[in-house]
């Protein structure tokens, strides 16, 4: 394989990640409080497992976040597929208090 495609291939495999906050009481939407490919990544889910805060998988959505700026609100434009993703965290949130409930 080409030098040229070998560093196209890895550089398309590169993980990447995005981490949103939102504070409804605080702020009118999400914001992108970090991102990163590669190794930041890898240390933004672990930070995030290990704060028991749910991850979710969507190359697609990391792809568009990941055009935002740091400490940016999420463009209206994302506001739906952002607003899934909020009410899946909802969902895997209570299930885990239940789980932590006898």
């Amino acid at each position: 394989m080409p030098a040229g495609n070998r560093k196209k291939k890895k550089a398309a495999s590169l993980e990447k990640a995005v981490a949103l906050r939102y504070d409804e009481k605080k702020e009118s939407s999400p914001r992108v409080v970090a991102k990163g490919q590669g190794y930041v990544a890898q240390t933004i889910k672990a930070l995030a497992s290990a704060h028991n805060i749910p991850i979710r998988h969507d190359d697609e959505l990391v792809e568009l976040l990941s055009q935002i700026d740091i400490d940016r609100e999420i463009p209206q434009e994302l506001y739906a597929a952002v607003a899934e993703i909020l009410s899946w965290i909802y969902r895997a949130n209570d299930e885990m208090r239940k789980e932590l409930v006898p």
